[in-house]
């Protein structure tokens, strides 16, 4: 998951067309959930505007461009499924694509599909109102442009809203600071310089081992160790390539109706009804070739206590033999909460970087941090000199871009209001009081518990369905009901509660951001359960949502 790939150069445009200000549909951000939905407008002969703050396409990977940024969904099932066209013609180099190789392949979808010429590059929604007697949305930017749409789709991203961390005393520090979900275009050069990063998630996980080589020295201060299991990276071959795109409808077909939306088979055996042995070589299977997947390995991991215990005790064991040194091992081998029921990463190499010479660990639950100074940062054991900074501290997951902007419904209730005490949505992809307005891949859906690409095209699908519907029927306007509202939530609550994810602290309840309201946001049932479930609604009529003329 960190080892540098090939860079494949694609030069970004912007569009040179006059801008549609007034069209049917507005889309809010051009990374894959944006860029699907203008294919998906455009299909059903619909004038689309996709607003981005970037000035290229491509979202959470135009922008995260830090060293060792990678995907952990393969290559193959991180990618459209709309055209049969595109899947055969594009060649991926690696199983687990890097950073540069997935922009490379939004861009291609963008000039392959002529979308430049539906987006507005360098704009940022600010507000967005909801007129009654147009049945519009009328849109601002923080330029004072004015733009108005029928149908307003956030395709904002679950994590695109950096969290904003401040440290006493940051403002003195005589170095540089970067964060990794900004990081510079043109890149930066470590070499020879004393780093510090903030953070052991995903990005941190991924960014240590690619730049601990290059560095003088690298602390890595650490809140929360957490699990990894190691990508089964390689290159995929000129085979490997023609067999999956022989076989791509089947491999489509088993990932939507996976639990996770990935190309693993779910195990129906529970962990508690096999031997120690058959158990131990399960885990070991999996480990060595499921990556992100290994949560699927048995069907109760999730779920059950015990069973959860077997695979973290053995994780963690796994862990701990790539780590030479005894007190390094005590404070990085994850121990206080069950595997899985935070995101686990997905890395190559980030533990055994532990044992360089020139990388130190600073555990902040021993050593909090006390403040940043003019040359480093200052805990309560110790003071590590640094040139560089750099913040790895995550997101305002699920909610953090769609409550951003100020968006204002029906009666002048705002989405910040009608969320305060939590997100409130039917299906994950509409909320009560904010007519002709589709979240994509947010709260309430499989979003982060899922291959976020099947869940942003299974939604996008079934929205266009509904517009069409309802537009067939003469409708102007739809929303879900309040009623509708309150069930799913309540569902989406009672699916949780059959698992152990609400019992840990994690961006799923929304523990990583001080004051934000502790509500587990994802939906727990499943892609193809929840898939089953839209299926009904739809064949009911779209039972939960009220038409108007």
């Amino acid at each position: 998951m960190l080892t540098v790939g090939i860079f494949f150069v694609t030069l970004t445009h912007m569009t040179t067309q006059q801008p549609n200000f007034h069209p049917d549909v507005l889309v809010i951000g051009a990374g894959f959930a944006g860029l699907r939905a203008i294919v998906s407008m455009r299909e059903i002969g619909h004038s689309v505007t996709a607003l981005e703050t970037g000035d290229g396409v491509g979202g959470v990977w135009y922008w995260n461009r830090y060293p060792g940024a990678r995907c952990d969904v393969e290559s193959y099932d991180y990618s459209y499924r709309f055209s049969e066209e595109l899947e055969q013609e594009w060649r991926w180099s690696e199983r687990y694509a890097t950073q540069p190789e997935i922009l490379s392949y939004v861009n291609h979808v963008a000039d392959r599909f002529n979308l430049r010429d539906d987006i507005v590059f360098n704009q940022t929604m600010t507000d967005a109102k909801w007129n009654d007697a147009t049945h519009r949305w009328e849109v601002t930017t923080a330029d004072g442009s004015q733009f108005s749409g029928r149908y307003l789709i956030m395709a904002t991203g679950s994590l695109s809203a950096a969290k904003d961390v401040v440290l006493p005393g940051q403002d003195e520090f005589e170095g540089k600071i970067y964060w990794s979900s900004r990081w510079p275009h043109e890149g930066v050069d470590l070499s020879g310089k004393r780093v510090g990063i903030i953070g052991t998630g995903s990005s941190g996980m991924q960014m240590v081992p690619v730049i601990a080589p290059q560095v003088q020295h690298l602390t890595v201060f650490q809140r929360t160790p957490n699990y990894s299991i190691p990508a089964p990276n390689a290159p995929v071959s000129d085979e490997e390539d023609a067999a999956v795109k022989a076989t791509y409808r089947a491999r489509r077909e088993a990932a939507k109706n996976s639990p996770s939306g990935l190309n693993f088979p779910a195990s129906g055996v529970s962990a508690l009804e096999v031997s120690d042995e058959e158990r131990e070589a399960e885990f070991e299977r999996a480990w060595a070739r499921f990556g992100f997947g290994f949560v699927l390995c048995f069907r109760d991991l999730i779920t059950d206590e015990k069973a959860n215990k077997y695979a973290s005790d053995f994780i963690r064991r796994k862990i701990g033999e790539q780590i030479e040194d005894d007190e390094v091992r005590k404070h990085i081998v994850p121990a206080d909460f069950p595997f899985g029921t935070k995101r686990p990463s997905v890395d190559a190499n980030y533990y055994p970087t532990f044992n360089r010479d020139n990388v130190t660990l600073a555990d902040l639950r021993d050593e909090p941090i006390e403040r940043v100074t003019k040359t480093g940062i200052a805990t309560s054991a110790a003071h590590y000199d640094l040139d560089v900074l750099v913040f790895a501290t995550g997101f305002d997951a699920l909610t953090g871009s769609f409550l951003k902007p100020n968006i204002v419904g029906r009666n002048g209730q705002s989405l910040r209001e009608h969320w305060d005490a939590g997100p409130l949505t039917y299906l994950g992809l509409l909320s009560s009081g904010f007519p002709n307005m589709f979240i994509i891949a947010g709260p309430g859906s499989p979003s982060l518990l899922s291959n976020v690409m099947i869940s942003i095209e299974e939604g996008i699908d079934w929205l266009t369905e509904m517009i069409m519907f309802s537009e067939a029927a003469g409708n102007s306007s739809l929303e879900a009901t309040s009623e509708a509202e309150a069930g799913w939530v309540q569902h989406v609550n009672e699916k949780a509660d059959e698992t152990l994810y609400p019992k840990v602290a994690s961006y799923y309840n929304g523990d990583n951001v001080p004051g934000k309201p502790r509500v587990f946001m994802p939906y727990s049932g499943g892609v193809r359960g929840y898939r089953r479930i839209l299926e009904r609604v739809s064949g009911n009529g779209y039972e939960g949502i009220i038409f108007e003329k």
